[in-house]
């Protein structure tokens, strides 16, 4: 369980405000929404993130508790109303990065995966179902080294643990992932390498779509430096 953020931490982690919504980068580790388990979360700190509106933002999607970077808030309710029918359409572009165990055969491609619930009593854990819901990830290939992939994904559709168990039920789990992955669990296992790097909201029809991008967090950082692609794409 990571420390909890200070309010000014959280601050210092806006990409983007206007007068309709605010983009943060999400630390890793760090749950948008309490849990069973107790502990810091996002909710609590969303009070801080008014700047001078009568209530605080609210989540206009989600990233999983161990996913970084770019989580976009509607700062009223019409405005989160607008921002969650934009997600749902698909009409927002979000674009992650991660590393992987292993390497696509092709150097891009698109992954089409039906996904439906694991089972009632697994919670989000998700599973490769040919009667779950229609769901569709792009991938190119930004590097190769050590065993590992360096991609950059693509959710076409925007199911649970999607990327996830894409990128496991394709043959390249993602470096870390304790649920669909064969890092495993505890101490010495790493963290999970999946960041939201940047997102894309058309939110006002006469003007070009609202942009943010998220440095990746020190942990992808460092593995990224195995790379010798350009960390910039």
């Amino acid at each position: 369980m990571i420390a909890a953020p200070t309010d000014a931490e959280i601050l210092a982690r806006l990409l983007y405000r206007d007068g309709m919504m605010l983009v943060i980068d999400k630390p890793a580790g760090l749950p948008v929404h309490a849990g069973p388990k107790g502990g810091p979360v996002l909710d609590h700190h969303l009070d801080a993130l008014r700047f001078g509106l009568p209530q605080p933002p609210a989540l206009a999607h989600r990233l999983d508790k161990d996913t970084s970077g770019c989580l976009v808030l509607g700062r009223h309710r019409k405005a989160t109303a607008k921002l969650g029918d934009l997600f749902a359409s698909g009409k927002v572009v979000k674009t992650y990065w991660a590393v992987v165990e292993g390497s696509p055969a092709e150097d891009e491609g698109r992954i089409d995966l039906p996904l439906a619930r694991k089972s009632p009593d697994r919670g989000w854990w998700m599973k490769v179902d040919p009667q779950g819901q229609p769901a569709q990830s792009e991938f190119r290939v930004l590097g190769r080294a050590e065993g590992l992939s360096w991609l950059k994904l693509r959710p076409l559709t925007g199911r649970t643990h999607q990327l996830r168990l894409h990128c496991a039920a394709s043959g390249f789990p993602i470096l870390g992932d304790a649920i669909y992955g064969t890092a495993g669990r505890g101490p010495e296992a790493p963290p999970l390498h999946l960041h939201a790097r940047a997102v894309s909201v058309p939110l006002y029809p006469k003007k070009p779509p609202v942009a943010a991008e998220a440095p990746p967090p020190p942990h992808l950082a460092g593995t990224l430096r195995r790379f010798a692609t350009d960390t910039a794409a």
